[in-house]
């Protein structure tokens, strides 16, 4: 017999080691096996090397505007965390379901699935869509391919619920991303004559502090929005590396950074004002001593914010279903920001679990709040039967 209940499910999910440096397809093939059994057909969206892929299934009449229930299937690691018990093992203590992706976000893929046999039961007059992904932990990649599937498709759904974990309230909004790796190509020499190098930390360091002046400028200047916990934009340098010795002018230095933006701010602005800086200000310095070196800013990740408008009454119905009139935005990114860019369909995140429990150790989900979920996607789902 298939698991039954979302914590069944969540077990077998949990299973999987779906970290987004392995293939996902043992999941999706659990996945897959469990929709047969309940007579729901799928389709995977296969990635270019054929170790990953996205899942889609629909759930009623496909000829009708539905809903699409979102997911990712990937997870972030475990290395060198300290765990108290087997991460890839489900574990139930006081209420608490411990294991890897149980919040983020195999809790709601679970409910998800748990839903399906009610769904199937139903006579539905808005069919319900499947949007398993992968690569979201690594800039929202997977689902790119699904969604260029569906733009395909004539018939757009009504609505898109993303169950990252918000603790079952309705999320309305997030900021555009873009990740950026800087490489600062200098000029090595002996220390005693660093004039005649280029010294790779030294630019590295200004494009930093250029870096926090943006910052400043956002947080004193930028434009707000009171619905985010951090109501402006930000930008942040997370690591540098470079330097090989105290007696060698660094050839080369590396520097992660990113900006966060409201999506009322254009965030290409923000990398182009970086770009620029290192060209006008920084190269020129930089060539006059040796015209071979120079600063390379490569875009390696990105995706775009999300602004659902909160007088949508398919915002409205989904506070309905959670029984709560607040809406929030949060800092973190999703993929709904791809299905409204690239789909033009409204969309919210709504899941179980706490944000503030995703990627650590110990990582864990309430059983309150897949009971919680379930009623949620019970409730949606009778709207789903509600005649047209």
């Amino acid at each position: 017999m298939p698991p039954s209940t979302s914590r069944d499910i969540l077990a077998q999910l949990i299973a999987f080691d779906t970290t987004s440096r392995n293939s996902n397809l043992p999941l999706m093939d659990f996945v897959r096996e469990y929709l047969a059994s309940h007579g729901v057909d799928s389709q995977l969206v296969m990635d270019s090397t054929g170790q990953k892929a996205n899942l889609w299934a629909t759930i009623g009449p496909a000829d009708r505007p539905g809903i699409i229930l979102s997911g990712h299937t990937d997870t972030v690691p475990v290395d060198n965390q300290n765990w108290a018990s087997d991460p890839f093992v489900l574990d139930a203590r006081e209420g608490r379901l411990y294991g890897r992706g149980s919040c983020d976000m195999k809790g709601f893929l679970a409910c998800a699935l748990a839903a399906v046999p009610d769904l199937v039961r139903r006579k539905l007059h808005r069919p319900v869509h499947l949007a398993f992904s992968y690569d979201e932990e690594v800039g929202c990649l997977g689902v790119i391919g699904l969604l260029e599937m569906l733009q395909a498709e004539q018939l757009k759904p009504a609505l898109c619920v993303v169950g990252e974990p918000t603790s079952m309230q309705v999320v309305i909004g997030h900021k555009a991303k873009r990740s950026m790796m800087v490489t600062v190509r200098g000029r090595s020499c002996h220390s005693s004559l660093a004039p005649l190098g280029v010294n790779a930390v030294n630019y590295a360091a200004l494009l930093v502090v250029k870096m926090q002046e943006i910052a400043q400028r956002m947080a004193t200047e930028g434009l707000r929005d009171a619905d985010y916990d951090i109501t402006h934009s930000t930008a942040h340098t997370g690591t540098m590396h470079g330097g090989t010795a105290l007696n060698i002018v660094p050839e080369r230095c590396t520097v992660n950074c990113e900006f966060r933006v409201l999506p009322s701010e254009d965030a290409d602005a923000f990398v182009q004002e970086l770009c620029d800086y290192a060209r006008t200000q920084l190269e020129p310095m930089m060539h006059s001593i040796d015209p071979d070196t120079g600063i390379d800013i490569e875009v390696y990740a990105q995706f775009p914010g999300l602004d659902t408008p909160p007088e949508s009454d398919m915002v409205t119905r989904m506070k309905g279903f959670v029984g709560s009139n607040s809406h929030s935005k949060v800092a973190y990114g999703t993929e709904g920001g791809r299905f409204h860019e690239m789909l033009g369909v409204p969309t919210v995140i709504c899941g179980p679990g706490s944000i503030t429990q995703a990627h650590k150790p110990d990582e864990f989900i309430e059983q309150s709040q897949l009971d919680q979920c379930d009623l949620f996607l019970r409730k949606l789902t009778d709207w789903a039967e509600t005649p047209v």
